[in-house]
């Protein structure tokens, strides 16, 4: 099974590791990317995500298939948010479920990190004092 979407609604953590749970999975990896308060001591008032929709889901589905190539993981779900969040607010949610831990683990960095590379969601942060676009590997 795999899922990948892209909301403006909030995420649902819960919802995230019930549809990835299986008899046959040992271990469960996730990612959960949150909103900071504050970035190179500037106070954060919110992002702002933006997304190339159709494109982003069938870069994400790249990652997901290059994931099931290289472990063996039984299930993958990647749900981000687009829309003004505010600290504290889940972004991104990336689970992971296979027999056993290292497939796991090793399969969700590989994911968040190349889907910060690759897929075309862009952020910029609103801060009190201005607003700037945030490159996805500073």
């Amino acid at each position: 099974m795999n899922e990948m979407k892209i909301l403006s609604t909030p995420l649902n953590i819960q919802a995230c590791i019930d549809k990835i749970i299986s008899p046959q999975s040992g271990g469960i990896d996730m990612f959960i990317g949150t909103v900071r308060d504050s970035t190179k001591g500037r106070t954060v008032k919110h992002l702002e995500y933006e997304a190339y929709e159709s494109m982003a889901v069938k870069e994400m589905q790249k990652i997901v298939d290059e994931a099931f190539k290289k472990w063996p993981v039984q299930n993958i779900l990647i749900h981000h948010r687009t829309g003004i969040l505010k600290p504290g607010e889940t972004a991104v949610v990336i689970a992971v479920s296979a027999a056993h831990r290292d497939a796991a683990f090793d399969a969700c960095r590989y994911i968040i990190e190349t889907l910060k590379k690759t897929v075309p969601i862009w952020k910029k942060e609103v801060f009190e004092d201005g607003e700037e676009w945030v490159s996805p590997n500073p």
